[in-house]
């Protein structure tokens, strides 16, 4: 065995331990754990942030805001799992009359044990070392190993001090929680055998790799990888006649947010052709400053996809785009990312959708014109999973298919709106089919927690071994479904 090798064997082993315990304790106690986390950040906010600007230069005001969105992430599953009903408590009494006859059966959702959980270069904050993947597996009560991002390393160690030293004044049992760093220690971790679940935010190339490792395991695991999304936007004719200068201006600061680094930037905008919409987007664009990317790799990676959109030719040999605004040959690392905005149609989509139908990660997005509702539909349905799907129409339009198709590419379905925000809450949805996610649940929101919980039932179990939320009496005062009706305290 190599020193790593031995490190990480011993940081899985503590995890497995320190998983046994925290699933021992109740929800009040791990409930009090993540509230300390959240105390500890907020009373560092100053420092973390100076640390997150000189690594990402995403701005103190941005950085900021990410940390409170962080924090309230961690409050929010303290309360999930203070409100009882993530365990899914269900109890189903003995019906010796039955024919069959019933035994007495009674399940809930369990914690599956260490998690492995991969930062995120976009979000240093809220999806990195204390961010949701890491907030929902500890509130279950699972022991949490994350790989920090290279982009934001020092940031990643400093804040691993900061959760730690929280979670162990709180009480919290030693090696719940870990960070270790390096291409090496990320992939060894996930072939891990002590290791029982991943969750993983970044490129479709990295995390497929990944996915790949976590399923040919000798004992499989869930990889939920969040990889790569488009975001498709859909305008009516009717709402262009409306509010075209509006949402011109909707569109160009949502593409443009954060240099179009966020996983649910406005990719693709289906429009009607023929209209004047692509010159209001560039005048409405014009004025977006170019703006700094996350890391080197990244900034070199823009300009090379804007070359690569642009030289995409048609079967008679044609551009298959055209540059409406800004300019392909640009400097990224230099001078910082600049908008761009492409246009093509939807006929073009649908004699090469693998190559006008990749995300290009930076402040760019395409405008796709389609000659009618029969076009549009074909294009869609060769749009790839996304986790936001988009729809500006105007009241009275029936829009009800196009809804209905939508939601069958993507997580989360907005009207009117733009996608680039993600609100925290027991409603949000931030998953979507492959390669927008790997797996059915979402990375954001209550339901994050189900990713890392397994159902157990227990037949004619006597009441002395079952948990107290399967008590007769229902010590905890949670919601639980008895005989088939749903119960509330």
């Amino acid at each position: 065995m190599t020193i790593a090798t031995l490190e990480l064997t011993a940081l899985t082993a503590a995890a497995t331990k320190a998983a046994k315990a925290a699933a021992a304790a109740s929800d009040v106690e791990r409930a009090a754990w993540l509230n300390a986390v959240a105390d500890a950040l907020d009373a560092n906010v100053t420092e973390v942030v100076a640390i997150a600007d000189s690594e990402t230069r995403l701005g103190a005001a941005r950085l900021t805001g990410e940390v409170a969105r962080t924090t309230g992430q961690l409050r929010l599953f303290a309360g999930v799992i203070t409100e009882g009903s993530y365990l899914e408590a269900v109890i189903d009494h003995a019906d010796p009359s039955a024919t069959p006859p019933k035994p007495d059966l009674r399940r809930l959702l369990k914690p599956i044990g260490p998690v492995a959980v991969f930062s995120a270069s976009n979000f240093p904050f809220a999806f990195s070392v204390a961010g949701g993947d890491t907030a929902s597996a500890l509130a279950v009560g699972c022991s949490v190993i994350v790989k920090a991002h290279s982009g934001h390393l020092r940031l990643s160690e400093r804040t691993a001090e900061i959760v730690t030293e929280a979670l162990t004044a709180a009480g919290a049992p030693a090696g719940i929680f870990a960070l270790v760093s390096g291409r090496d220690a990320g992939t060894a971790l996930v072939q891990d055998p002590a290791i029982k679940a991943v969750g993983f935010t970044g490129s479709i190339p990295g995390g497929r790799a990944l996915f790949d490792l976590a399923v040919s395991r000798p004992e499989p695991i869930p990889f939920y990888g969040e990889l790569g999304s488009l975001n498709p936007v859909v305008i009516t004719a009717e709402a262009l006649k409306a509010r075209a200068g509006e949402l011109a201006a909707g569109l160009a600061g949502s593409f443009t947010l954060g240099a179009g680094q966020f996983c649910t930037k406005p990719g693709l905008a289906f429009i009607p052709a023929g209209t004047d919409f692509p010159a209001l987007l560039a005048e409405a664009a014009k004025d977006k400053a170019p703006a700094p990317m996350l890391t080197e790799r990244i900034s070199d990676a823009y300009p090379d996809g804007l070359r690569a959109v642009a030289a995409l030719r048609t079967a008679a040999g044609q551009p298959a785009v055209d540059v409406v605004s800004g300019s392909v040959d640009q400097d990224a690392t230099l001078n910082g990312a600049a908008p761009v905005i492409f246009t093509s149609t939807a006929a073009n989509v649908l004699e090469s959708p693998d190559q006008l139908l990749e995300e290009c990660f930076g402040p760019t997005t395409l405008l796709i014109e389609c000659s009618g509702a029969d076009e549009l539909s074909e294009a869609l349905a060769l749009v790839p999973g996304s986790l936001t799907a988009t729809v500006h129409a105007q009241p009275g339009e029936d829009v009800t298919a196009l809804v209905e198709q939508l939601s069958g590419l993507a997580g989360r379905v907005l009207f009117d709106g733009w996608p680039t925000g993600v609100a925290v809450n027991w409603a949000q949805q931030h998953g979507g089919p492959y390669p927008a996610t790997t797996s059915l649940f979402t990375s954001v929101g209550a339901t994050a927690v189900r990713r890392f919980q397994r159902p157990v039932a227990y037949q004619d179990a006597p009441e002395t071994v079952l948990h107290p939320a399967l008590r007769e009496a229902n010590p905890l005062g949670i919601p639980r479904r008895v005989d088939g009706v749903l119960v509330l305290p």
